[in-house]
């Protein structure tokens, strides 16, 4: 992923780029794709210059894999996104295209994974991206209370998630994937600054034509998304009230005992704001939230009025760890994993008339999940067992095809 509209040295804490700002790059729009890149795409072969770090994998996903690794002839780290070329028996290179088209259109933002290097092999392309060494923030949202977000980092790092999809909206771009496995930090201790990841979703929206796809992760979707209404910007503006809610209280507030207890608590607007949830949260917050879970998307706050929130008052908000972004040669200690986690945690099928009104098992298609538990304070782990539920959450949805439909 690439990097925002990177403020230059002495910018205030919290500005923000003027929307006049043209975007850093674009190509030609085709079907909400975007089909022209900038970037060379070297054939040499990837270890001649590279060495893959020993240890885990960053991350894996049906179609990539994203490894650690050092760049030879400077030690620098970077992560880099091994993605299957033919997918499905389907060529599936022209959507990696698009993937590293959005990289380059939001390369001049601070808040979007930079993109370094791509190569390409007979079977793979290769997206060497930012190391960003925090991580997923999807680690602080389920630890214990003791060790998870306080509010005040929360807010910090929402203006920042905030400023990254502003630039993207105002670009025509919505990422539609949005949730913790996306949202990186530059380091964990002290706490870093925020990088958007995975694009594998995204798409480019126009006037002139409705998108209406059916994909997404399962706790994260917006009503239209299951209600195959068109998407908009609003659809990410859901997943950011959704974002909200878990990292300030650990909880996931839609998910249900399986995907259509979880599609009903989503079309039915099946959320609690209770006292014992939002105990150490303020008004402000609940507030904030209560301004994107609106099952209207015309109705729901745009991330422009989301940043003029109280909750997000710039008096309030302590500057980023990092006032400026270095290009990607200069960059040492920025981002984690780009996995494919967009491409495996979510799920993307085509939905025929007829269907429009139906809310079934072949929605969003998902294999097998597992889950992780939520943080609970010492109250909640002595609650009653059926409580339990609200504090897990889909880790990492595994996606089927739809016969006939590429499932990115």
């Amino acid at each position: 992923m690439s990097p925002e509209e990177k403020p230059p040295p002495g910018r205030s804490r919290g500005s923000r780029a003027p929307p006049s700002q043209p975007p850093c790059g674009r190509g030609r729009r085709r079907g909400g794709f975007l089909s022209e890149i900038r970037t060379a795409i070297r054939t040499e072969p990837f270890h001649e210059r590279y060495s893959l770090s020993p240890g885990r994998e960053l991350g894996r996903g049906k179609f990539a894999v994203v490894k650690k690794c050092v760049k030879k002839d400077t030690e620098k780290e970077f992560a880099a996104k091994f993605m299957r070329k033919r997918r499905k028996g389907q060529d599936c290179r022209m959507e990696i295209i698009h993937e590293i088209a959005v990289l380059e259109l939001a390369q001049c933002n601070l808040w979007v994974i930079n993109l370094h290097e791509v190569y390409e092999t007979a079977t793979e392309m290769i997206l060497v991206l930012e190391y960003a060494a925090g991580g997923e923030i999807f680690d602080q949202c389920v630890a214990e209370r003791e060790e998870a977000f306080k509010e005040k980092d929360v807010k910090r790092l929402m203006r920042q998630i905030l400023e990254g999809v502003s630039f993207l909206h105002r670009n025509n771009v919505v990422h539609l994937d949005l949730k913790p496995q996306n949202i990186l930090l530059t380091s964990e201790s002290p706490l870093g600054d925020i990088k958007i990841v995975d694009f594998g979703l995204s798409r480019i929206l126009k006037s002139s034509e409705e998108l209406r796809e059916i994909m997404g992760t399962p706790e994260y979707v917006a009503p239209e998304i299951l209600s195959y209404d068109p998407i908009s910007t609003a659809t990410d503006m859901w997943s950011i009230g959704v974002l909200a809610y878990v990292m300030l209280t650990g909880i996931s507030p839609f998910l249900g005992d399986d995907k259509q207890e979880t599609f009903l608590n989503i079309a039915q607007m099946n959320i609690n704001y209770s006292e014992e949830d939002f105990d150490l949260i303020s008004e402000s917050a609940v507030d904030f939230i209560k301004t994107l879970l609106v099952k209207k998307p015309e109705e729901r706050a745009t991330a422009e009025e989301c940043l003029q929130h109280p909750w997000l008052a710039p008096s309030d908000v302590p500057a980023p760890v990092c006032s400026m972004k270095s290009t990607a040669d200069e960059v040492n200690t920025v981002i984690q994993k780009d996995g494919d986690s967009a491409s495996e945690n979510s799920t993307d099928a085509e939905k025929t008339e007829g269907e429009e009104s139906i809310v079934t098992e072949e929605l969003i298609v998902v294999a097998s999940y597992t889950l992780g538990q939520c943080r609970q304070s010492e109250k909640e782990k002595i609650t009653e067992q059926k409580a339990i539920s609200k504090r897990f959450k889909f880790e990492e949805p595994l996606l089927q095809e739809i016969p006939g439909e590429f499932i990115y």
